[in-house]
Protein backbone atom coordinates (compact mmCIF):
# COMPACT_ATOMS: atom_id res chain seq x y z
CA UNK A 1 0.00 0.00 0.00
CA UNK A 2 2.79 2.39 0.84
CA UNK A 3 4.30 1.84 -2.60
CA UNK A 4 1.06 3.05 -4.18
CA UNK A 5 1.27 6.21 -2.08
CA UNK A 6 4.94 6.73 -2.97
CA UNK A 7 4.14 6.47 -6.67
CA UNK A 8 1.14 8.82 -6.48
CA UNK A 9 1.56 12.46 -7.44
CA UNK A 10 -0.62 13.54 -4.49
CA UNK A 11 -2.20 12.04 -1.37
CA UNK A 12 -4.93 9.48 -2.09
CA UNK A 13 -8.24 8.53 -0.52
CA UNK A 14 -8.70 4.91 0.59
CA UNK A 15 -10.90 4.34 -2.46
CA UNK A 16 -8.19 5.61 -4.79
CA UNK A 17 -5.63 3.38 -3.06
CA UNK A 18 -7.95 0.38 -3.44
CA UNK A 19 -8.52 1.13 -7.12
CA UNK A 20 -4.78 1.30 -7.79
CA UNK A 21 -4.05 -1.85 -5.79
CA UNK A 22 -6.86 -3.97 -7.14
CA UNK A 23 -8.35 -2.98 -10.48
CA UNK A 24 -10.63 -6.03 -10.35
CA UNK A 25 -12.33 -4.58 -7.28
CA UNK A 26 -12.08 -7.65 -5.07
CA UNK A 27 -10.22 -5.88 -2.25
CA UNK A 28 -12.48 -4.66 0.53
CA UNK A 29 -12.66 -0.91 1.13
CA UNK A 30 -12.70 -1.49 4.89
CA UNK A 31 -9.51 -3.56 4.64
CA UNK A 32 -7.77 -0.66 2.90
CA UNK A 33 -9.03 1.82 5.51
CA UNK A 34 -7.91 -0.43 8.38
CA UNK A 35 -4.47 -0.94 6.85
CA UNK A 36 -4.00 2.78 6.12
CA UNK A 37 -5.09 3.65 9.66
CA UNK A 38 -2.57 1.23 11.12
CA UNK A 39 0.16 2.59 8.85
CA UNK A 40 -0.73 6.11 9.99
CA UNK A 41 -0.61 5.05 13.66
CA UNK A 42 2.89 3.64 13.05
CA UNK A 43 4.02 6.87 11.37
CA UNK A 44 4.52 5.22 7.98
CA UNK A 45 2.02 7.45 6.14
CA UNK A 46 0.55 10.92 6.54
CA UNK A 47 -3.16 11.62 6.83
CA UNK A 48 -5.11 14.82 6.19
CA UNK A 49 -8.83 15.39 6.38
CA UNK A 50 -10.54 16.04 3.03
CA UNK A 51 -14.22 16.66 3.70
CA UNK A 52 -15.58 13.57 5.46
CA UNK A 53 -12.71 11.36 4.35
CA UNK A 54 -8.95 11.30 4.74
CA UNK A 55 -6.22 11.50 2.14
CA UNK A 56 -3.10 9.46 2.80
CA UNK A 57 0.40 10.20 1.59
CA UNK A 58 3.80 8.58 1.78
CA UNK A 59 6.25 9.70 4.44
CA UNK A 60 9.25 8.30 2.55
CA UNK A 61 10.25 7.54 -0.99
CA UNK A 62 10.90 3.99 -2.20
CA UNK A 63 14.57 4.07 -1.16
CA UNK A 64 13.62 5.28 2.30
CA UNK A 65 11.10 2.46 2.69
CA UNK A 66 13.66 -0.19 1.75
CA UNK A 67 16.25 1.35 4.09
CA UNK A 68 13.72 1.35 6.93
CA UNK A 69 12.89 -2.33 6.32
CA UNK A 70 16.58 -3.21 6.31
CA UNK A 71 17.09 -1.34 9.58
CA UNK A 72 14.15 -3.11 11.23
CA UNK A 73 15.42 -6.52 10.13
CA UNK A 74 18.92 -5.76 11.39
CA UNK A 75 17.58 -4.49 14.72
CA UNK A 76 15.68 -7.75 15.21
CA UNK A 77 18.90 -9.80 15.17
CA UNK A 78 21.29 -9.76 18.14
CA UNK A 79 24.44 -10.53 16.08
CA UNK A 80 24.71 -7.48 13.81
CA UNK A 81 28.23 -8.39 12.72
CA UNK A 82 27.19 -11.72 11.24
CA UNK A 83 24.14 -10.25 9.56
CA UNK A 84 26.11 -7.40 7.99
CA UNK A 85 28.95 -9.71 6.94
CA UNK A 86 26.48 -12.03 5.18
CA UNK A 87 24.65 -9.11 3.62
CA UNK A 88 27.87 -7.67 2.18
CA UNK A 89 28.86 -11.12 0.88
CA UNK A 90 25.65 -11.24 -1.18
CA UNK A 91 26.29 -7.91 -2.92
CA UNK A 92 27.54 -7.84 -6.48
CA UNK A 93 30.86 -6.05 -7.06
CA UNK A 94 29.22 -2.80 -8.15
CA UNK A 95 26.96 -2.55 -5.08
CA UNK A 96 29.82 -3.54 -2.81
CA UNK A 97 31.90 -0.69 -4.21
CA UNK A 98 29.02 1.75 -3.76
CA UNK A 99 28.74 0.68 -0.13
CA UNK A 100 32.49 1.04 0.38
CA UNK A 101 32.41 4.52 -1.17
CA UNK A 102 29.49 5.55 1.04
CA UNK A 103 31.22 4.29 4.17
CA UNK A 104 34.39 6.13 3.20
CA UNK A 105 32.46 9.38 2.59
CA UNK A 106 30.81 9.17 6.01
CA UNK A 107 34.18 8.81 7.71
CA UNK A 108 35.68 11.89 6.03
CA UNK A 109 35.76 15.00 8.25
Amino acid sequence: MVTVLVEAAAPLTPGEVRDRLDVAGTLSYSTVVTTLTRLFDKGAVTRDRDGRAYRYGAVRDAAGLVAERMSRLLAAEPDHTSVLRRFVSTLDKRDEQILRDLLHQDSDP
